[in-house]
């Protein structure tokens, strides 16, 4: 049983949870229905060229992944501080809360990134390397990882 399972009374089971990691630049994305897959996985990535594209390429994702809610990084310094990118980020999520009236869960995302780069290093999926077409949604799955550890004990999140 994989450390992503949830019990069959949890209110995420069979749900389908999409994760964002957003970046100024590109969105890293990563999917995972819980239960049903046995780990979060790399989506893609969106480009960040405007609210207009992004908010297409979202919609098109939740109606072809039938997601049911979404989790998005929240970026802080190693000892809890804001960065220059965590308004961003918050004034992003608040934007996807006017137009989704789907859940939105904000996770802290401290070393995410990083946290990508090791597996990236790692894996021979990423020939051992840091892909940097790949990276924003290897680092979208460390923080769907994170937000289902997270709330494995808390449905009520």
């Amino acid at each position: 049983m994989s450390e992503f399972h949830l019990p069959e009374d949890h209110p995420f089971h069979l749900r389908t949870i999409l994760a964002l990691d957003f970046g100024e630049k590109f969105i890293g994305a990563a999917t995972y229905c819980v239960n049903r897959d046995p780990f979060p996985t790399p989506y893609g990535r969106i480009a960040n060229v405007g609210p207009g594209a992004v908010l297409s390429e979202l919609r098109r994702i939740i109606s072809d992944e039938c997601v049911d809610r979404i989790v998005v990084g929240l970026p802080h310094l190693t000892d809890g501080k804001k960065t220059s990118t965590t308004a961003k980020a918050q004034t992003f999520i608040d934007f996807l809360r006017e137009q989704f009236t789907l859940p939105i869960h904000d996770q802290d995302e401290t070393l995410s990134t990083y946290e990508a780069q090791e597996r990236m290093k790692r894996s021979p999926r990423y020939n051992f390397r840091v892909d940097l077409k790949q990276i924003d949604a290897v680092a979208a799955s460390v923080i769907l990882e994170d937000f289902i550890r997270r709330t494995k004990d808390r449905p009520d999140l």
